[in-house]
């Protein structure tokens, strides 16, 4: 499918026509989750936001190498590189196991969450303690450029060498480096090891309570966590790829480090559009624990929680999370919720009346040309860096219009078969595989049993009013109403919809 893409790119603040570096192929690395605690809410969201951009690039037809990795290694609580601990490590400390046991029990965690949210797996997914010799390596390389100095067996990033020889440190996150040395001679004297406050550790040297650590030509220690996904994403993607991404949180300084070190250890930049999602928002406020303005997913599920008044299911989340655009701040609230769920609840019911819709029209219709406009323009909104609320907005307006053939509003003599057709078609492409968005809400349950019941239980329910059994009918119609589902009867048959 030849179509013209344009990303707003976080390097150049603008946006750009995308060009992948070798033609129908794209490599793209999302930063994945540190894996010492539950996944939370706003990482829930980034992870969707890129599944839904990996959908797309797929369904244009490109070959996309999608890697995610697992951090379960490196990070440091307050993301400080001296006298802070492992999180993993502290987390397997305080529970008395050892971080390993961490590590798997929060990554199956993770996958699961993602399943809940019909999420693709990655392409590749590495772990950065199953990349300690690439990690070693790309220090080595930064050292030989002389972008590197190693102190009492730790190694840092010289970033002011970096910003004097290229200006490449800051361009990411917009900081001026001479903003960062604005410390006092006894404030760098705090930052101990340090030549400048600015500088990072890309190799720590581990005291002896430190659990996790590797052999290296500096010490035993373990890598920075910047390090990790520089020497990742450069085994599997090359040095110098097409697209880097993550949350908003990462600009600075996770993926204004990285660029530095891939410069440091190779003269070249990762990538060539740096994308990044926006924040979650609870109630108009970012989200904390201390102030108990925090919702967990499996809460949001549930609905065990303060500040919602009812459990909603994960495509719902889904479903709300898509309606705003990945690049602007989102706001959870439970009254967006409840609207979410209609919205998501009506899209789905004229997907559902759409499958009985039959055009009798003979030749094009301007209702036809209408339609045809309509799905044109949500390919547009898409290709206009991932316009999915827009999109979605074309799929409701489709909708109002199918309601309208539906209800006998508008004839259907008005359109022809191949619109509908057109439209079935669309529906499919727009809501299953670019949104990701299933009838269920269940993931897991996406393999056409639940259809083929519900079925099996309409036909059941047709033939006792055949049989003037109306008693068995609205039986049955009273107990699917029991457990939130509800059957829509209209001329063109039955169709059913979670209440």
């Amino acid at each position: 499918m030849n179509r013209t893409l344009k990303f707003f790119n976080t390097l150049t603040k603008e946006k750009e026509v995308f060009k992948p570096i070798v033609d129908g192929h794209i490599g793209m690395y999302v930063c994945g989750p540190t894996v010492y605690s539950d996944v939370h809410l706003g990482n829930c969201r980034t992870f969707v936001s890129f599944d839904m951009i990996y959908r797309y690039l797929l369904f244009l037809g490109y070959k996309v190498r999608y890697v995610r990795n697992i951090t379960d290694v490196g990070h440091l609580e307050g993301d400080v590189d001296t006298g802070a601990e492992d999180k993993i490590s502290k987390k397997a400390r305080l529970e008395q196991l050892e971080p390993m046991e961490i590590a798997q029990r929060y990554t199956n965690g993770f996958h699961e969450m993602m399943r809940k949210f019909n999420t693709l797996d990655p392409s590749i997914e590495p772990r950065a303690t199953g990349h300690i010799p690439e990690q070693i390596k790309m220090v080595e390389r930064i050292l030989e450029n002389g972008y590197g100095y190693e102190v009492n067996g730790s190694v840092y990033f010289d970033t002011l060498k970096l910003s004097k020889d290229t200006g490449l440190y800051g361009q990411l996150s917009g900081r001026i480096i001479e903003d960062l040395m604005v410390e006092t001679r006894d404030d760098l004297k705090n930052q101990s090891e340090k030549r400048h406050a600015s500088d990072f550790a890309i190799w720590i040297k581990a005291d002896d309570s430190h659990i996790m650590k590797w052999e290296s030509p500096w010490s035993v220690g373990f890598p920075g966590w910047h390090l990790e996904c520089s020497a990742m994403s450069t085994k599997y993607l090359g040095e110098h790829f097409d697209i880097h991404g993550g949350g908003g949180d990462l600009v600075f300084p996770h993926h204004e480090n990285e660029i530095a070190q891939n410069f440091g250890a190779c003269k070249c930049t990762p990538a060539n559009f740096w994308l990044h999602g926006n924040m979650l928002l609870l109630n108009g406020k970012k989200m904390s624990k201390s102030d108990g303005n925090s919702i967990t997913p499996v809460q949001l599920f549930t609905g065990d929680s303060p500040h919602i008044s009812k459990g909603y299911n994960p495509m719902t989340l889904r479903f709300f999370m898509l309606q705003s655009h990945f690049r602007s701040t989102l706001d959870l609230t439970d009254n967006a919720l409840l609207a979410a769920e209609k919205g998501y609840n009506r899209l789905m019911e004229a997907w559902q009346k759409l499958q009985l819709l039959e055009g009798k029209a003979t030749t094009e219709s301007d209702l036809d040309k209408e339609i045809a406009q309509t799905i044109e323009a949500a390919f547009q909104d898409m290709d206009d860096d991932f316009n999915t609320p827009k999109a979605m907005a074309r799929l409701f307006d489709l909708a109002g219009k199918i309601n309208s053939i539906n209800d006998g509003h508008v004839s259907a003599d008005a359109i022809s078969q191949s619109a509908v057709k057109q439209m079935q078609q669309f529906f499919h492409d727009m809501i299953s595989e670019i949104f990701g968005l299933i009838e269920t809400g269940d993931a897991s349950s996406n393999d056409g049993v639940v259809d083929g019941l519900m079925q099996l239980i309409i036909d059941l329910r047709q033939k006792a009013r055949a049989n003037k059994d109306f008693a068995t009918s609205d039986q049955i119609r009273d107990a699917l109403q029991e457990v939130n589902i509800q059957l829509k009867d209209s001329k063109e048959g039955t169709n059913w919809v979670k209440a």
